[in-house]
């Protein structure tokens, strides 16, 4: 294992460049003649890396005042900074070599032929379970550490077509928190435990908790999660981002380490609702790779910043889902009295707006998990001839190999009782995927949402983060992405505001299957409205009386 170790620090998981810029902001000085020599101006740019939204940042490239590849290496001295110096937050794995090299062509491409369109230029961090074919794809395990994978997720593929600059991959809760039950959130074999940049001591949750950090400590413009239940929900929550989880089928789950082909689905993490659905648009299509994505012909769009409306409020029918409140009380402090502001803002608010079933939840999911995981690990693993691990088995067995650096904290009880399930034709599998589809859509979201006539249900998105705890892991209790989860619906989770003034809380928008334009156009007056998104200080801890 020392010798894997090594080889690890040979390669070198991040790429820095020589110049290293200290402190959690960072201001740069320029004039446009370091982009066109030629050229001068009156008077300096002052750019401001925190907060910058892709709009501000491609209004500064079309007029010629900044570049890609000057963006890339301002991120690049803010990562060397804060992630892995300073607050040290641990939320990037892997720096693309090859970041700088794309960006200089994507400014000439600007230069030659325009523009792509909204991303031309944008850094963007995938998480760790998304193939690349310029870095390692590693779920967070030391297991998969070495090779890069021979083909683009189709996700991937699609990013680099709309003019993204891959930046690197996120840490991650290591094989996207389905290795063990008492797991630390943010912790991986290969990143160690991730830190949350409002305060250091707290929980970034998981699995997607590298792409959360990152973006919230403005060391990115966006990223890439994924999401089974509550995986890009929690993080972007208790970090103090936006995250869409899309409607299972709308974004390719092609070249991606699976769960659940029921439940993955892959969304957008950013600071703001406009920077979400820009990336999310990117994102959208029918792929042969992945048969899921058939059922979004004809409903996937390629421009979801048409439906951002900052009066998109007036006159929706907002169901409250009171039995999410009562459960954190640090929590409900914060979302409660948004419910009278959105009221204010011209919607209908139907209170209460609870699931007949509430009970059932969360259902079969953990049988339906152990069986599709064992499955669609398999499959992903047999389609990397060049790893050396190739089967749900074989992990097993390194793992038991490699404990002492693979399992210092945790086990991996869910690994073991996967591989005890049979296969995706045993009856137990089978009745218990329908009895989850039925309780969460027929019975579920699309029962409380007819009976009510709603356009979208409104619940806390998670409790404030928790004390990191590695030997007993996680302490989440609350969270409201079970019902969309199981039904494979979409939802948004936004910024709402802050327990005891520092730990970030977020709201949940959910909804019909399909329903993105719609959650984007409330999320946004919503967002708009409230303006609860700040920047985070990096405190050590939690000050408490």
């Amino acid at each position: 294992m020392k010798q894997a170790m090594n080889k690890m620090n040979r390669r070198s998981f991040l790429q820095w460049s020589t110049h290293a810029t200290a402190g959690s902001t960072l201001a740069v000085w320029m004039t446009s003649a370091a982009v066109h020599s030629q050229e001068s101006v009156s008077e300096p740019l002052q750019l401001r890396l925190e907060e910058a939204t892709i709009a501000d940042l491609q209004g500064l490239m079309a007029s010629g005042r900044l570049t890609a590849r000057q963006l890339v290496q301002m991120y690049l001295d803010r990562i060397k900074a804060l992630d892995q110096k300073g607050p040290t937050l641990r939320s990037i794995l892997e720096i693309n070599p090859n970041a700088l090299m794309i960006a200089e062509a994507l400014d000439n491409e600007r230069r030659t032929k325009g523009s792509r369109g909204l991303l031309h230029g944008m850094p963007i961090l995938l998480k760790d379970n998304i193939d690349t074919v310029d870095m390692m794809t590693t779920a967070g395990s030391l297991a998969l550490v070495g090779p890069r994978p021979p083909q683009d997720a189709t996700v991937t593929t699609r990013l680099r077509e709309a003019g993204v600059v891959i930046l690197g991959k996120a840490n991650m809760t290591e094989w996207a928190n389905f290795r063990s039950t008492r797991a630390s959130s943010g912790w991986s074999g290969v990143g160690r435990q991730g830190l949350n940049p409002y305060v250091l001591d707290r929980s970034p949750c998981g699995s997607s908790s590298g792409s959360a950090q990152a973006v919230s400590a403005d060391l990115v413009t966006a990223a890439l999660g994924t999401e089974t239940n509550g995986s890009i929900v929690c993080p972007s929550s208790v970090c103090g981002v936006v995250g869409i989880k899309p409607t299972v089928g709308l974004t390719s789950r092609a070249g991606v380490i699976p769960i659940s082909h029921t439940q993955d689905t892959v969304g957008s993490i950013c600071r703001t609702v406009a920077d979400a659905a820009a990336v999310l648009a990117a994102l959208t299509g029918v792929d042969p790779r992945d048969p899921a994505t058939s059922d979004s012909d004809g409903h996937f769009f390629t421009d979801y910043t048409q439906f951002l409306d900052p009066h998109g409020m007036k006159g929706a029918r907002i169901g409250i889902v009171r039995q999410y409140f009562g459960i954190n009380e640090h929590a409900d402090r914060v979302v409660l009295p948004l419910i009278e502001v959105m009221r204010e803002m011209g919607a209908v608010i139907v209170d209460p707006a609870n699931f007949t079933n509430f009970a059932a939840f969360p259902g079969a999911q953990r049988t339906v998990f152990e069986y599709e995981f064992k499955a669609d690990l398999n499959q992903y693993l047999a389609s990397r001839s060049d790893l050396s691990v190739h089967t749900l088995e074989d992990l097993i067995a390194f793992n038991n190999a490699h404990a002492a650096e693979e399992m210092p904290y945790f086990q991996q009880e869910l690994f073991m009782a996967s591989q005890a399930r049979g296969p995706l034709t045993d009856q137990e599998y089978l009745d218990a995927l329908a009895r989850d589809l039925r309780i969460s859509q027929k019975e579920g979201i699309d029962d409380v949402m007819d009976r009510l006539e709603l356009d979208a249900l409104f619940a806390p998105s998670r409790n404030p983060a928790w004390a990191i705890d590695v030997v007993n892991g996680d302490r989440g209790l609350l969270g409201s992405s079970t019902p969309a989860a199981l039904a494979g619906y979409p939802l948004i989770t936004v910024p709402a505001g802050y327990a005891f003034g520092e730990l970030p809380v977020g709201v949940t928008f959910m909804g019909r299957r399909w329903s993105e334009p719609t959650l984007l156009r409330i999320a946004f007056a919503f967002e708009q409205a409230t303006k609860a998104r700040r920047p985070p200080k990096f405190l050590p801890t939690l000050r408490l009386v």
